[in-house]
Parts: C-alpha cells; structure tokens; sequence
C-alpha cells in the first residue's frame, strides 16, 4: 500500500470505529459484535503503530468511548474508570502473563472474575452512607445517576458494620437479569415498542431514564468488583473484596483466587460452558494481578490498566443456510431485512430467522440469498447474521438487490441523512404503520384501553372497522360481537376500555399521539409547558425549546408532526370526541408554584417517598436535581442526612427545608 492508501485506511477505520463506538455506549444499539469491534480497533492500532506519521490524538484508539447524555448532570471521577485490554486467545493471554512476569520480576497471585455484559457504574460512600453514582461516560467524568442506583435493591444505601474507609468508590456493573429482561420485552411489545436487543442494552437503556419509578420497576441488578480509596487498608485486590462483602455488597461468589496459568486457564474453560446456567449475561472472564503494591508498579497504559486484562468468549455461532431475506415495516415506517433461515440449534433453542439489521449491514458482510451465514445470538438472546462463509457460495450467485420499495404499499422507500434505515414514507396508507400506531395508541402507558390486544387490532383493521385511531371512538358493540373471538361479553368490554380512555389525562395523549421523539417523559414535560393542544399547535421552534428538556430535534418532531394536515385533523377530531387536550384545572392552577426553583432530595422522609416527592416537585413546576450546585435553591432534607452532603450546602449557602416545609410551599 503506498502512504496515500494507507492514510485513507486509517480514516476510513477511524469513521467506522466512532460510528460503532457512538451506537454502543450513546445510542445503546450496537450493530456489530464485541469481537468485530475488537477487531477494527486492533487493526487501526496496528496501522497507526506502523505509520506513526498518521498518528492523531483524535484517533479512536486514544479514548474510552463515552456515554454522556444531556439529559443527566456530571460528575468528575476521583479515580479514571478505564476499559480493560482484551484478548480472544491463550496465546495472547500467555503474552500478557509474560509481560506482568517481566516487569515486576515475580510470579504473581491473579484473581479471576466473571465479566458482566452490563453498564458501568462507580458508586461513592462517605461515613457509610451511598451519596453519588456516575456511570464510567468518557473515563474521567460521567452521568449521575444516583437517583436511579437507589432503586436497585442489591446496592445498599447504608453499609453494615463500621470497618470499612470513611470516603471509597466502589465500581460495579449494573445488569439485567434474564428473566427481568423477558419481562420487559414482553411489555414493550405489547405497547407497541421496539423490544431490547439484548440485556445490556435494556440495562443501559433503564440506567437513562429520567423517571426513577420506572427504572424500579425493570429490576436491575449490580454485581460489585473493585474498590478505589486512598484509604483502603488491605494489601490485595482479593482480600479488598471479600470485606466488601461484609459491608453488605454485592460481590459475586464465583470470583477465584489463581496461583499459576493452568488454574486460570481452567476458570477460563469452566465458565465458557457453565455460562449458560447463569442467571445473567457474561462475555467473558477478567484476570487482575491481585496485590495492590504490584498493581501500582504495573500502572497504566493511556487507557488500559496493566495489571488487567479480559479474556472474552466468543458468542456461539452456528452456520446454516440463508433461504430468502424479508422485509418488515414498523410503526415509524422503518424498514428491517430479515433473514428466512434453515432451522439450527442456537444456545438451546431453535433458530429459524435473524435480524440483518438494515442496507449497509448486508453490504459489508456481503450477505446473499442462499449464502451459508454464521448465526449467533447477541448477547445470547436475539439471532443475528454475523457472516458468510464465502467458500460456499454458489458460483451463480448474485449481489442482492436492497429493495428500493415498501414490501407492504409499494411506495418508493427513503433514507434520511444520518439514519442507518431505509423508511416508508406511506405514513397514512401503509398498513404496518397504520396498525402500529393503533397499537401504541391503546398501550398501557398511552391510553391504557382495556378489552383490546393487538390482535384485536389487526382484527378490526383487516376487517375494515377501524382505519385509523379515531375510528375506535365510533365501534358499536352489536357490529363488533360478531367477529371471529369477540362476543357480547368481549364487545362491551372494549367499547367499556375507550369510553374510560377519554379520562386520560393530557400528557398521555400527547404520547399516544405517537410524535416521534416524545416518549413518556417528554410527553410530561410537554403537557406542563403548553397547557394545551391548540397552544402545542401553534408554537414555532423556538417556544418549544424554551420548553424544559425540550430540545432541537424533539422541537422539529413537533413541528413536522401538525404540519403534516392528515395528522392535525386526526388530532383535532380527537378533541372533539372528547379526550383531554388540555391540563386540568388543579394541574393547571398549581403547575406553576415552583417555577424557577431547584431542589435536591435527601434523607428519609414519613409522609412520602423520595419518588413521590419528586414528583410532586415536578407536578409544581419545579426541576429536581442529583447533585448541590450554586444552582440548588433548596435542600430538601428528611432524616438520615449525609455529614459530607450538610458541610456542602452550608459552604454554598443553600436554604434547607423540612417535608412539612416543602408541603406548606406547594399548599
């Protein structure tokens, strides 16, 4: 290669690794394996190694990849959360033992511990008591997300005991267990929503969210594996750790002590079949030197620790034929090809289609039909086509030809800058659509219409009774009952389930409406800035965004969505039949009393949780925040209050009120 192609590889590389990089820890969406990523980064060091001329302090391999979202504060890291090494190979798990041996001059004790496929956390305690969690964001400064931690049940809020050092982090990894998981795909289907790929997203996802209540009800769990302190008094990672647990932590049981390769190698080979008895995902195993002393000789790469590495399991592949590839339309009108498989067994159960993800997927494996593809489940839950096995290819195969028309109306297909799928832009003539955004329309947390499923939908839809989402406020029980299934009693059920509908209140229905962008949350927020529909219908770009966490993208969303006629008469029409478009009056007559004010909760409350309170703050017009700034207008403190959190509102000047204080405001 001369240097010319060389630095357009690198570019090239360097693209596609920040693409995949900000779909995995922004977006929580990745495209590709962990493996393949590795695989890309290793080969764009390898080239930036030989070519330093071409080297960038810019370049993937420079950084930790970051998961900063606008939506939550920050926080600096006392101590950098840095990724680990990984290897896929004994022979460059012998190198990294040679390496550790080499520089510190002596056989080392290693611990072995599972690697969680979850989110990074790192997680304060001062005298005891839990008072910050920030996720790892770009190594040195993340999201707090304190909020959020506490509602899962495993970290303690207060240690055990009174060994343990007055001020420590401990990390960990926040997961989704298997069954939660399920729990939680079965829902959003349901509701019309896209189900998680895999339960790091769902865990990363649920992390996110701005509703602690909701992420309470997703059970996350937290497994804990180091602890950082300039005060820790014992001599080893081990022995760190098995106090920990003493504290009342979390810490996984499965975590061994190794003395030579074999026995690490052994753990390696152990958990590599065993992994599927868990209750959790795991990718693989970490090896850390174990003594503290050793660790700090060892030190750190830019990014890596190297004292540490993960030895990370391939996901199980299974290869078997490509019969035809699929297309199918979702509520957005996007599009995704789907692989029609030849029947395989796959991590116990059997595999029959996979997901392809979208165009440019197909075209960098370069998958065809009739091609022998490599199937594995993404985090060992959703099947996806990871390669082609081109040494079976028939020699008349064919490049395949991305449809350039929707499978369902055969509209001509579009592809908005920056978006990886292609969409239907049919919105009111495309059936999938049409069906989709009825389904979300009578979800639990939009309109909440009891007696009818999606079935009932596709029922009614293919049927000719509802065409769209105002014509299921004119069903008539006597013409419904004699449809396949329904009957009197199932009749009157449903036409019961939307008469109750039209109580829902305002910022249910802005989410129902299905606006791209406005999901529960925003839709709250939304509901409080507009006080009504006609008002939402005629504000412009900039009063939306003065609108809180009101953003450009959702503002344009809002926008494009009334400019659309079809779409405003919709909803007009459903103001007329008599759903709620505006606040109600107590909503409207109090949402303003703490406009303008700060609060940070703290402590232990009687007459209402933290959750509560929090909502009350919001119902009022208030902001509730994670963390003492000179932003805060008020401490609102219950019992239990943290020395550290006391000695930083006093220093600011921060006003403290008491719960009874706090209800006398908002009365």
């Amino acid at each position: 290669m001369t240097k010319s192609q060389i630095k357009e590889s690198i570019d090239r590389l360097r693209e596609n690794i920040n693409r995949h990089n900000y779909l995995y820890y922004v977006k929580s969406s990745p495209e590709i394996t962990d493996f393949e990523f590795d695989q890309l980064l290793k080969e764009l060091e390898d080239l930036e190694n030989k070519n330093p001329e071409f080297a960038s302090p810019l370049s993937p391999t420079k950084r930790v990849g970051n998961d900063i979202l606008s939506s939550f504060e920050q926080g600096d890291h006392k101590f950098p959360m840095l990724s680990l090494g990984n290897t896929y190979s004994e022979e460059d798990l012998n190198e990294f033992f040679d390496r550790t041996e080499k520089t510190i001059e002596t056989t080392p004790n290693y611990t072995c511990e599972l690697k969680f496929d979850g989110v990074a956390i790192s997680i304060t305690y001062e005298n005891g008591n839990l008072t910050k969690a920030i996720t790892r964001g770009d190594g040195n400064r993340g999201d707090i997300v304190t909020d959020n931690i506490k509602t899962i049940k495993s970290i303690p809020l207060t240690l055990m005991g009174n060994d343990y050092p007055e001020s420590f982090e401990i990390r960990g990894e926040v997961l989704m267990p298997f069954s939660s998981f399920e729990t939680i795909n079965e829902e959003r289907i349901q509701e019309g929503n896209d189900p998680f790929a895999n339960p790091r997203n769902a865990a990363s996802g649920t992390l996110k969210m701005l509703d602690p209540k909701v992420v309470a009800h997703r059970k996350l769990d937290c497994m804990l594996y180091y602890m950082a302190s300039d005060s820790v008094s014992e001599i080893t990672h081990f022995e760190a750790m098995t106090n920990a647990r003493t504290y009342g932590f979390k810490v996984p049981d499965t975590m061994r002590l190794c003395k030579t390769r074999e026995e690490i190698k052994e753990f390696i080979s152990y958990w590599d079949k065993e992994r599927e008895n868990l209750p959790y995902a795991i990718d693989g195993v970490v090896i850390k030197v174990n003594n503290f002393d050793l660790q700090k000789q060892l030190g750190f790469t830019s990014k890596t620790p190297r004292w540490a590495i993960s030895y990370k399991f391939k996901a199980e592949q299974e290869l078997t034929k490509l019969n035809d590839i699929t297309y199918q339309v979702g509520r957005t009108g996007a599009i995704t090809p789907v692989a029609n498989l030849e029947p395989v067994q796959l991590a116990g159960t059997i595999v029959k289609r996979a997901s392809l993800h979208n165009a440019d997927q197909i075209a960098i494996h370069d998958i065809r039909i009739n091609d022998m593809v490599y199937v594995e489940k993404g985090g060992e839950i959703i099947p996806k086509v990871v390669g082609v096995d081109k040494t079976k290819r028939e020699n008349s195969s064919e490049p395949l030809q991305y449809i350039t028309t929707c499978p369902e109306c055969n509209t001509e297909l579009i592809r908005i800058e920056g978006e990886a799928k292609h969409f239907c832009p049919n919105e009111t003539g495309c059936p999938p659509q049409i069906k989709g955004r009825i389904k979300h329309f009578i979800s639990r947390k939009a309109m909440n219409i009891d007696g009818i499923g999606e079935e009932t939908v596709e029922l009614l839809f293919d049927k000719k009774y509802i065409k769209d989402i105002t014509d299921l406020y004119s069903l008539n029980a006597d013409d419904i009952k004699v449809l396949d299934g329904m009957g009197d009693k199932s009749a009157e059920q449903l036409i019961t389930g939307v008469e109750e509908s039209k109580k829902m209140p305002f910022a249910s229905v802005l989410f129902a409406l299905g606006i791209r962008y406005v999901g529960e949350t925003v839709a709250k927020k939304l509901a409080r800035g507009v006080k009504n529909i006609d008002s939402l219908i005629a504000m412009n770009k900039e009063e939306l965004i003065e609108i809180d966490e009101i953003g450009e993208k959702i503002a344009e969303s809002i926008i494009d969505f009334f400019a659309d006629e079809t779409k405003k008469q919709m909803t007009l029409k459903l103001k007329e039949i008599g759903l709620k478009m505006e606040l109600e009056e107590e909503e409207l007559n109090n949402s303003d009393v703490l406009k303008g004010l700060t609060f940070v909760i703290t402590g232990t409350f009687e007459k209402y949780s933290r959750e509560e309170l929090q909502l009350l703050i919001e119902k009022y017009g208030g902001k509730k925040t994670s963390s003492i700034s000179k932003k805060t207008s008020y401490l609102l403190a219950g019992k239990n209050v943290g020395p550290a959190k006391m000695q930083k509102v006093e220093k600011l000047g921060i006003n403290i009120i008491s719960e009874n204080e706090f209800l006398n405001m908002i009365e």
